[in-house]
């Protein structure tokens, strides 16, 4: 009865009281103390598994964390423009140089590069299979083979546009279609109904659900697809952590940033191809 009555529930509930004071205090401070960038990038570096790689590195180097927002390379940019990501990770040259003139963002950094490649049915009912991009298009056109684009102002369906134009086609045949997607999506779409598709390389080479796809169309020196990184310019948004941007850039530039790049392979293939200050 002694240990009953020396029990106070006021006494508890103070020092309990004071014990969820010092948690909350403590996650305050960590949240507090938590560095984090937000980067707006493109589902195929996202997709390829490059971030998985990458940004631990990053992390182990600088003590940052950064969030990705991971879109088309147009919506990406569109991010930017709004201050709603403070470092862009992207593969759309003409795009970033323009909302460089603009003012939006600060210089643009090479980074790395790897190529497009046109994906169809390994039978190739089209005939395609070949060198050139712009023959390969002409002849899908004819054919009014099945097409999948992703329609969703990304770094690759700027590529296809170019490449329609290329071909000296406005009308790209009774089997385009646009799915307004990620590159992984238009990748299922394609082996779903055994169309043809362009994609970046990374993305294709870590794309496991391939059906009867097949790389067609390769080799092209127009198929070059490199990528760029802009900090978002502080003097358009105050509010951007420029300074922290600029490390991921400067160390995604940098001799180990460009290591850690060259090392990410899928079934021993490099995916992408660091060219930093080229």
């Amino acid at each position: 009865m002694k240990i009953l009555a020396s029990f106070r529930p006021s006494g508890l509930i103070k020092y309990g009281l004071f014990a969820i004071y010092l948690v909350a205090f403590a996650g305050a401070s960590a949240g507090a103390s938590a560095q984090t960038i937000t980067m707006a990038s493109t589902t195929s570096t996202e997709q390829s598994g490059l971030f998985a790689h990458l940004l631990p590195e990053f992390k182990r180097a600088t003590g940052l964390d950064v969030k990705v927002v991971a879109l088309g390379t147009g919506q990406a940019l569109d991010m930017g423009r709004r201050g709603d990501a403070d470092v862009l990770f992207v593969h759309d040259t003409e795009a970033e140089e323009k909302i460089v003139a603009e003012g939006f963002a600060l210089r643009r950094l090479p980074v790395m590069y790897n190529d497009f490649v046109l994906i169809g049915p390994a039978a190739d009912p089209a005939r395609l299979r070949g060198r050139d991009i712009a023959l390969a298009l002409k002849k899908l056109s004819a054919a009014n083979a099945p097409f999948v684009s992703r329609g969703d102002k990304s770094g690759t369906h700027a590529a296809e546009l170019r490449y329609w134009k290329l071909a000296g086609l406005e009308a790209r045949g009774g089997g385009y279609r646009e799915c307004g997607c990620g590159m992984g999506p238009a990748l299922n779409m394609a082996a779903s109904t055994g169309a043809y598709v362009l994609s970046d390389r990374g993305t294709w080479l870590s794309f496991r659900n391939r059906g009867d796809l097949a790389v067609l169309v390769e080799g092209d020196t127009r198929l070059f697809n490199p990528y760029g990184v802009l900090v978002v310019n502080p003097a358009r948004h105050p509010h951007v952590k420029a300074a922290d941007a600029q490390k991921f850039a400067d160390w995604v530039t940098s001799p180990a940033g460009q290591a850690v790049i060259a090392a990410y392979r899928i079934g021993g293939e490099q995916l992408f191809f660091p060219n930093a200050g080229r």
